[in-house]
């Protein structure tokens, strides 16, 4: 990433999924579409091969879905459902499209074309073991918790780093959430969040809480995580989770609250499956709290809304709806839904299975339908539903639904006169309920065993967790005495480099003393330097005996001279000031030589000359040489030009060209004796020049050059100078 490389993209699984074709289009292999598959949540990383560093602000978008970028750690997590078509964006690579197969990790490595694989192979290869083993517990999370179990302590034992930690952990709360087993899921999310602080933890801990009836305490966590960090399907499952806990205290105002903003961030982006969830919440929330026309409103939304969704989730919507109609007594439109319900289940049921456990079930809904019909005194109706329920909970071995529509066919028998009937189906009743205890035994002695199993294995979790923090005390206390040696070399080293700070500040503070006394004494040298010339010009008219153009001379001449004066302590004045200067010396020069040359002085009109400073008579030298070296021998009247233009948005350029005679035929008119001296203006400018660069960080720079390619080649100098 730091350098020009060429990338080539490789994704790795971990599992050996592989790649789906993105053929498959919208159905899976059992022709299920796939807008009926239930989400999944997808984590995965992006890294730097080679270096295995993260990349972070990667975009990550499920076509025609949700989005969310990378972390900081090259993490993400994104919903997405089997089939789907995950788009991976970023600057620096090309866009990686990848079809879902299952909740498997995602890792993308760009590799760079040549890089050293070899300094941090153990580190990616463990970070990898990691990963797989992290894999494994999500591939078994619904198969068998106790491998699950295994596998998050064979990861913690590969983990390098807290975060990986409090992934372990994290993972392992979202299996026991599965399983149903809330109290072992708090302690595990609060390991994680001791290892790492993360939303998605906390947003676990408080349904953990709430489902262990832990109710303030997932109130107060809830409460307790910023929103601003959120992405928006948190920040829907926030305000669902404080709804459900409200719920469940029986505070249905405040629940109804908390769902009607998670229905609002959910419509607002678009989370079609929560806005389901929470209209149907909403109007249960109002049916307990007693406000049934409400609760009917609500429910008429989700319905509807359910049947834009999967076909499963447009049947547990309608269930509740029935339950809701049930529990209002509005028998007839719960038998007309459950109905409903029953076909659909039927269609439902081709493509997949549907458990004992759910509320779907055939044996479930005809128990409702014939239990509605009771109720309404209809036994002719009543009888066949509860028969079929019977049957169907028999052929399922479902013993629960079996004895509860046998003992309601015994009181329908029993009401509508056929008491022999009543009394023969009331000893299947027993016989049903004797069935059920022993079931119901050697079912909690199944989870009971079960419960130890897990917890011992928790607890070699948790020991594990203990080690490492006695192995970590150890080491610490082992390199005390080390670390106590480093801190005093670090001190020394600290004293050392404060000591050479004040020795470069001294040097430095010398420097610019000598600095500053060098320009003062090159500045008193330009002075005298300067009136001797101009001295020299008065002389020549009090020798013509040009008295009153002498006189007009010496005054514009003083007025200089006081200026100059005035700034002969400065390093450096408003370039505003030093144009007024330079164009009364060159009128000077002008009104000597007027024979000789004419000039022009151009300010472009871009050039703010508010904002430059410049040293006082710094281009003074270069006019005076132009006129006196090169003009001033030119045969034919010559032209001088001094220009100021911009040159970018923090320099300008000062040009001061003539047309005289050029450098190289100055030099040859020189005698001899005026050959073996220097032109002190000159050297004093480039001397100044070199101290102030050196004190200023280049501020100014100059360049002399021929100004034409011809006999008079004229001299050109540019002086470029750059803002404060």
């Amino acid at each position: 990433m730091h350098h020009i490389l060429k990338y080539l993209l490789v994704v790795l699984l971990l599992l050996p999924a592989g790649i789906s074709s993105a053929q498959q289009g919208q159905r899976d292999s059992k022709g299920t579409t796939r807008s009926n598959l239930p989400y999944l949540t997808i984590r995965g990383s992006v890294r730097e091969g080679g270096t295995y560093a993260p990349i972070s602000k990667v975009n990550i978008e499920v076509n025609g879905g949700a989005y969310t970028i990378t972390n900081p750690d090259g993490s993400f997590t994104i919903k997405a459902r089997k089939g789907d078509e995950l788009i991976i964006r970023h600057k620096d690579f090309e866009t990686i499209y990848y079809i879902i197969e299952s909740e498997e990790r995602i890792t993308v490595e760009v590799e760079p074309a040549v890089s050293n694989q070899v300094t941090n192979a153990k580190f990616k290869n463990d970070i990898k073991a990691f990963n797989i083993l992290i894999d494994s517990v999500t591939k078994y999370k619904k198969l068998n918790v106790e491998k699950s179990i295994e596998f998050v302590g064979e990861a913690l034992g590969q983990s390098t780093s807290l975060k990986q930690n409090a992934e372990a952990y994290l993972v392992l709360a979202e299996v026991y959430m599965y399983w149903k087993q809330h109290d072992l899921a708090v302690t595990n999310y609060r390991m994680s969040l001791q290892n790492t602080v993360a939303n998605e933890a906390k947003l676990g801990l408080a349904k953990a809480y709430e489902l262990n009836k832990n109710y303030q305490e997932s109130l107060d966590t809830y409460n307790g995580i910023s929103k601003k960090e959120l992405s928006n399907y948190q920040l829907v499952t926030l305000y669902e989770g404080l709804g459900d806990a409200y719920f469940s205290i029986k505070n249905y105002e405040a629940s109804v609250e908390a769902y009607k903003k998670g229905l609002n961030v959910a419509n607002q982006h678009l989370i079609k499956p929560k806005v389901v969830d929470l209209n149907s919440k909403i109007a249960q929330a109002y049916n307990f709290s007693g406000d049934v026309d409400k609760a009917e409103q609500f429910f008429d939304n989700s319905l509807n809304l359910a049947e834009r969704a999967t076909k499963k989730r447009a049947l547990e919507e309608k269930v509740t709806v029935a339950d809701f109609q049930n529990t209002n007594r509005n028998y007839s439109e719960e038998i007309q839904l459950r109905k409903q319900i029953v076909e659909d289940v039927k269609d439902v049921e081709k493509d997949s299975i549907i458990e004992n456990e759910s509320p779907l079930t055939l044996q479930k809904q005809n128990y409702k339908i014939g239990t509605a019909y009771f109720l309404q005194k209809d036994y002719a109706n009543a009888i066949p539903y509860l028969e079929k329920s019977r049957e169907e909970a028999d052929a399922k071995g479902d013993l629960v639904v079996k004895k509860d529509a046998t003992r309601k066919l015994s009181d329908v028998l029993a009401d509508a006169g056929d008491y022999d009937g009543a009394k023969e189906t009331f000893e299947a009743y027993k016989q049903v309920v004797d069935e059920l205890y022993i079931k119901r035994e050697q079912e909690l002695s199944q989870a009971n065993r079960f419960r130890r199993n897990i917890i011992e294995q928790q607890n070699r979790i948790t020991s594990l967790e203990s080690d490492r923090e006695l192995t970590t005390s150890l080491a610490s206390e082992r390199n005390k005495n080390q670390q106590l040696i480093i801190y005093s070399l670090v001190i020394g080293l600290i004293l050392l480099l404060i000591a050479g700070l004040f020795m470069f500040k001294y040097i430095k503070q010398q420097r610019l003393a000598n600095n500053l006394l060098a320009l003062k004494s090159l500045r008193s040298q330009m002075n005298p330097h300067f009136i001797f010339n101009a001295l020299n010009s008065v002389n020549s008219f009090i020798a013509s005996n040009d008295e009153r153009t002498a006189n007009k001379y010496l005054s514009d001449f003083s007025f200089l001279m006081r200026a100059v004066l005035e700034n002969s302590e400065e390093d450096f004045i408003p370039l505003e000031k030093e144009i007024e200067l330079l164009d009364l010396y060159t009128k000077l020069e002008h009104f000597r030589f007027q024979d000789k040359f004419d000039y022009d002085l151009t300010v472009e009109q871009d050039v703010a000359v508010t904002e430059y400073q410049i040293p006082p008579m710094l281009l003074q030298p270069y006019i005076e040489n132009a006129v006196w070296h090169g003009l001033r021998y030119k045969t034919k009247k010559g032209h001088l030009q001094i220009t100021i233009a911009k040159k970018s948005h923090n320099e300008i350029s000062i040009t001061v060209a003539d047309d005289g005679i050029g450098r190289e035929r100055s030099k040859d008119l020189k005698t001899a004796n005026q050959q073996k001296q220097n032109s002190k203006g000159m050297g004093n400018i480039k001397k100044r020049v070199a101290i102030l660069n050196d004190m200023y960080k280049d501020k100014v720079d100059v360049f002399i050059d021929d100004f034409q390619d011809a006999e008079d080649a004229g001299t050109k100098v540019v002086v470029t100078l750059k803002k404060d």
